[in-house]
């Protein structure tokens, strides 16, 4: 596992990923820690998007420190327990994050073109249901994958062509057969993907017709 086998490549892919994983926790915590102490930032717009950083934290830091430390050490391996705990969490945030970005959009249709109502609708028990909905399920698709994957037989070639451990390289590795497994992935990623855009594409569309019959 791992980006690159050239020891020349080592430390300047340790440097730029250092960075770019350091402007991603220090953006996003100060997102959240924003949110958190100003009382003028206590809205749902951001509300969301300290949820959307949390997210966008919480999969970069389950992938970031671990390629770092191959770096590091110049020994691009991962344990098995580990792989399926960085598989596990990955997924459970990507998959929220989706659906927050979602939750976003519908937020800011509900801002647009129901200003009056907004208060009323966008109250904070649906605030916490519409970022709690995405959690539960991501865990739960998470809790799936990673269980059927991990439950299954590896064959004695262990040698993932990735960096993180991720679904579809890991099928590569099972002796058992994966249609099942595969058959599960593709219909979860198919769901997550068309119906979180298309809520993010009715609510602009809603929006950019709210906005020409201004």
């Amino acid at each position: 596992m791992g980006i690159t086998h050239r020891p020349d490549l080592q430390f300047p892919l340790f440097g730029l990923f250092l960075i770019i994983y350091l402007i991603s926790v220090v953006g996003n915590l100060g997102m959240i820690i924003l949110t958190k102490v100003d009382s003028r930032l206590q809205t749902p717009m951001y509300f969301f998007l300290k949820h959307l950083a949390f997210t966008d934290l919480g999969y970069s830091t389950a992938v970031g420190p671990k390629m770092l430390v191959n770096f590091v050490v110049n020994q691009n391996t991962i344990s098995y327990c580990f792989c399926a705990v960085q598989l596990a969490f990955f997924l459970v945030f990507i998959i929220s994050e989706l659906f927050i970005l979602s939750a976003m959009s519908y937020d800011r249709y509900v801002a647009i073109c129901n200003p009056l109502l907004y208060p009323v609708i966008m109250s904070q028990r649906v605030c916490y249901m519409l970022v709690a909905v995405p959690y539960l399920y991501s865990t739960f698709v998470s809790l799936l994958v990673t269980i059927k994957i991990f439950s299954s037989f590896f064959c004695g070639y262990n040698v993932i062509s990735h960096f993180y451990c991720d679904s579809l390289p890991l099928l590569s590795l099972l002796c058992s057969n994966t249609q099942e497994i595969e058959l599960i992935i593709l219909i979860l990623a198919g769901f997550n993907l068309i119906f979180s855009l298309l809520i993010v594409l009715v609510s602009y569309l809603l929006i950019l017709v709210a906005i020409i019959r201004m």
